[in-house]
C-alpha cells in the first residue's frame, strides 16, 4: 500500500488524487504561490489539499490523524487557518483538533416541511418565517409544560 500525503487525502476526499495536486506543483521546487499563476499572484487556484500542502511533516500526520478519528476534512478557509497557524509556529495538536471539530455551516442538520402542509393551521397570509417562530413558541410551551409535569 502506497502512503499518500495529508494533501493528497484530503484531495481524494473531494474527488481529486495525486495527479490534481501534482497540478499545483513544479517540479524543481519553486514556491507554488510563484508557479500556479506565473508569479503575478493572480488567479491562484486554492484547495484545501494544496493548503496543507504547507504544514510541515509533523502537522500534517497529526491533521491526518484527526481526520480519521473525527472522520472529516478540513474545508478551505480551515486549511488556510491552519496554514497560518503553522507558519507562525502556533499549529500543535490541540490546535487541529480544534479545528477540525468545529461544526461547518454545510453540515448543520435541516428539517423542511413544505408550506402546503401546514397552511391548514394558520391564517391565509401567515409568512413561512411567522410559521416557524408559531412552531417554536408553540414546541417550547408544551417542553414546559411537560418539565412541569414531570418535576411533580
Amino acid at each position: 500500500m502506497t502512503k499518500l500525503r495529508t494533501d493528497d487525502k484530503v484531495a481524494q476526499g473531494f474527488g481529486g488524487g495525486q495527479d490534481d495536486r501534482a497540478a499545483f506543483y513544479p517540479p524543481d521546487g519553486t514556491d507554488t504561490a510563484d508557479f500556479a499563476d506565473g508569479g503575478r499572484g493572480e488567479n491562484r487556484p486554492r484547495t484545501p489539499a494544496v493548503e496543507l500542502s504547507f504544514l510541515k511533516k509533523d502537522e500534517q500526520e497529526n491533521l491526518f490523524a484527526t481526520m480519521e478519528s473525527e472522520e472529516a476534512t478540513p474545508s478551505l478557509s480551515q486549511a488556510q487557518r491552519m496554514k497560518q497557524l503553522s507558519q507562525s509556529g502556533r499549529l500543535d495538536m490541540d490546535t487541529i483538533f480544534a479545528i477540525m471539530t468545529e461544526e461547518k455551516g454545510n453540515q448543520k442538520e435541516t428539517l423542511k416541511i413544505n408550506t402546503s402542509k401546514l397552511k391548514k393551521y394558520f391564517p391565509k397570509n401567515t409568512t413561512p418565517k411567522q410559521m416557524e417562530e408559531t412552531i417554536i413558541k408553540l414546541l417550547e410551551r408544551e417542553l414546559q409544560r411537560k418539565r412541569g409535569r414531570d418535576s411533580r
